[in-house]
């Protein structure tokens, strides 16, 4: 047999690789974990939408040498199998190239280190027209026409990627402006969260700031860790062919206990349900969430459960992290342990969801319903005992009493079981604590207080108890006044 040199067709191959799955917001991510590794601590995107449209990410890391940067716009510059420093951000040494050109037609690369400038291009359309790898390299007088260049000389070192020629971004839209700003808005929304433990400080790791059209990228934290009411579970450890794999489960507190915009940063377009699993950093670079694995199936009394699993590049190929960074699958190894953690902390989410976090005493609470569990299954019926329902039905002639009883029973019958539960599920947020609450539980204590003598036996120990009483107990701030009003 003899040896043949079969090298493919460079605009057939390139063309090609422009398709294999990038969206924008991936293909920026591939950049900023570039800038990463360059050791940036301040990462520009830049983008005009208008005139010669164009992005641009400019970053002030330690950047690269002439040849040093000819090698990474090299396709397959870095070989996969090759152990790389613990901090570095790539793999298949294709990032810089496929998501970029997935995007754009004409990428260049200007760089600057040592107090020199070098710069060097792939224009597909050079490619296409000459059939061979052509790259072009440019010159100093070049470098004027380059947006942000003088930006990267005035530092003492860094990197611009300029991508133009948007034919993708623009694809199938009205105009440039509207895709590309529409484009960039769900980017920021996706960097936010991809990025989150980047842009605050996190041990010795220092914080980086990320900047799009000049505006700081914002901290999108999914297991809300700064709440008060969020929980934190102890964190644990495995290792894997010697490697440790971290596991930090949290609980997100319940919906009653965030703002409007707590629950789009926890639960997004996606909603808390779909949200709830695992969350794989790699470097702290979040590269795949919200999946069990098919460890267990997402249901409402898991959804605000939440687990960070921190694993190191050496594993990357145990995970089979593909090109994107945008998916992978664990180990056997590592399926074991993240089953032991699921069951954990499933029932913590559970009690969250059920008791919404309160802790009363339910040995001294009077509820308004009280739950059935019978072999048909489970049912709500109204506490008869409850001190103001029993006030009021010993006030009754007896001919009404039994009237009463029928009304109770036909609420009890119409419960909206099914609605409830479809709201709940929705992760709409509950409106019981309204500002109406206010009113109509003080009209509830004037109608039944104003009857009663003012040193009854009874009014007293209602008086005493109130607090206690659903659904005076779910507003203790309110209930307080109604006390000292009612007791004067």
């Amino acid at each position: 047999m003899r040896e043949i040199q079969h090298p493919p067709h460079a605009a057939s191959l390139m063309e090609s690789m422009r398709s294999i799955g990038y969206t924008l917001e991936s293909a920026l991510a591939d950049l900023i974990d570039n800038s990463i590794s360059a050791s940036a601590k301040k990462i520009r995107i830049e983008f005009r939408p208008y005139d010669d449209p164009y992005v641009a990410i400019i970053d002030d890391g330690f950047g690269m040498s002439p040849d040093i940067l000819i090698n990474a716009m090299r396709h397959g510059s870095t070989n996969p199998l090759i152990e790389r420093a613990v901090d570095d951000m790539g793999r298949y040494g294709l990032g810089l190239k496929t998501s970029s050109l997935s995007q754009c037609r004409r990428m260049t690369v200007l760089s600057k280190k040592d107090n020199h400038i070098s710069a060097y291009c792939w224009d597909l359309d050079i490619v296409v027209e000459r059939g061979a790898w052509v790259m072009l390299e440019l010159n100093a007088c070049d470098y004027e026409e380059i947006p942000h260049f003088r930006d990267l000389e005035a530092q003492t070192s860094g990197t611009i990627v300029l991508w133009q020629k948007l034919d993708k971004l623009v694809a199938g839209e009205g105009t440039a402006e509207a895709a590309i700003g529409r484009q960039m808005s769900y980017a920021r929304e996706h960097l936010a969260l991809v990025f989150h433990r980047f842009l605050t400080k996190e041990g010795n790791k220092p914080k980086i700031c990320i900047y799009i059209n000049g505006a700081s990228l914002p901290i999108s934290d999914p297991f809300l860790s700064d709440h008060k009411s969020t929980q934190p579970l102890d964190e644990e450890s495995f290792t894997v062919e010697g490697r440790k794999v971290k596991v930090k489960p949290f609980i997100l507190p319940h919906f009653s206990k965030l703002s409007n915009t707590e629950l789009q940063q926890a639960g997004g377009g996606e909603g808390f349900r779909n949200s709830q699993g695992f969350y794989i950093y790699r470097n702290r670079r979040l590269i795949i969430w919200g999946t069990w694995f098919r460890l267990a199936r997402k249901d409402e009394l898991s959804k605000l459960a939440r687990v960070r699993v921190d694993i190191p590049n050496s594993l990357d190929h145990l995970w089979t992290l593909d090109i994107k960074k945008s998916a992978a699958h664990p180990p056997e190894a590592v399926r074991l342990n993240l089953k032991r953690t699921i069951e954990r902390i499933r029932s913590v989410s559970g009690r969250t969801i059920t008791f919404r976090g309160k802790k009363v005493d339910n040995s001294d609470l009077s509820p308004g319903w009280n739950e059935i569990i019978d072999r048909g299954g489970v049912r709500f019926e109204i506490n008869r005992e409850h001190s103001l329902i029993k006030e009021y039905a010993s006030n009754l002639p007896p001919s009404m009493l039994s009237e009463f009883n029928l009304i109770l029973s036909v609420v009890e019958s119409s419960f909206p079981a099914e609605a409830l539960y479809s709201r709940m599920a929705s992760d709409v947020k509950p409106d019981f604590n309204s500002e109406a609450v206010a009113e109509k539980l003080r009209l509830l204590a004037s109608s039944l207080f104003t009857n009663m003598p003012q040193e009854s036996v009874a009014r007293r120990s209602l008086l005493n108890t109130l607090h206690l009483l659903e659904p005076f107990n779910l507003h203790p701030i309110i209930t307080k006044n109604i006390v000292e009003e009612f007791s004067i």
